[in-house]
């Protein structure tokens, strides 16, 4: 059930029907990134090189052409870490668009979903990039204890992200009640597919198309569930 879910979702990501929505989301992401880019850069140039002059009065001319080098690593780090969650919180915004895609090219025949309101949406996007972060934080902290860092990660990620994108699939069809009781009565089966997408996620550049495979992914996952359960 998982697998057939994950090779279908996969298969779907460059499809010419997600193609819209990639592009969408691939747009604003790097808009939002450029704009981060420019914010950071002119915070570090309002705040530390005052405050860096004001420490180390007396400083050399070159020291300032030396402190644009070090803030453009600085800079360059930061935006690495950003750029999931960036992803994170542009692409959800246009997971009702994935997964309408996914009911009408592989279940035609079904019923479709109902769109989940846009502030419902809102707040689906900022709780995925709230979970990426916090996964991530995780992940980073326990880097130093070795032999649980990678489970962590894995665990974390694979229980939040398995949970919010199992009820935002069953939400189409479902009440958030009975979307949540869904969940927890497949818990097993959820946070297995939520491992599949922490997989996802873990892999650089593919990452960035992690919010729409995980929707795709479970999209598919509650079709199958839906079929042992009445709507």
């Amino acid at each position: 059930m998982i697998l057939d879910a994950a090779r279908a979702a996969a298969s779907q990501l460059f499809s010419p029907e997600f193609r819209s929505v990639f592009l969408k989301t691939l747009g604003l992401t790097l808009l939002a990134l450029v704009a981060l880019w420019l914010g950071l850069e002119s915070l570090l140039e309002w705040l530390a090189w005052p405050w860096l002059q004001t420490l180390l009065p007396g400083l050399p001319s070159w020291a300032g052409w030396l402190g644009g080098i070090i803030a453009g690593i600085v800079l360059a780090v930061g935006m690495a870490l950003l750029i999931a969650p960036v992803t994170a919180i542009v692409a959800g915004l246009f997971l009702d668009d994935v997964a309408e895609v996914v009911e009408r090219t592989d279940y035609p025949d079904d019923p479709p979903g109902r769109a989940v309101p846009a502030l419902h949406s809102l707040v689906l996007a900022i709780k995925f990039f709230g979970v990426v972060v916090l996964g991530n934080i995780v992940a980073l902290l326990l880097l130093l204890v070795p032999g649980i860092n990678i489970a962590a990660f894995f665990i974390v990620n694979g229980y939040l992200l398995g949970r919010e994108f199992f009820e935002f699939a069953a939400m189409r069809f479902r009440p958030e009640a009975e979307a949540k009781a869904l969940r927890r009565k497949y818990a097993g089966i959820v946070f297995l597919a939520g491992l599949v997408i922490a997989l996802f996620l873990a892999v650089p550049l593919l990452n960035l198309l992690t919010p729409l495979f995980a929707a795709a992914m479970m999209v598919h996952l509650h079709k199958a569930v839906s079929a042992r359960e009445p709507i």
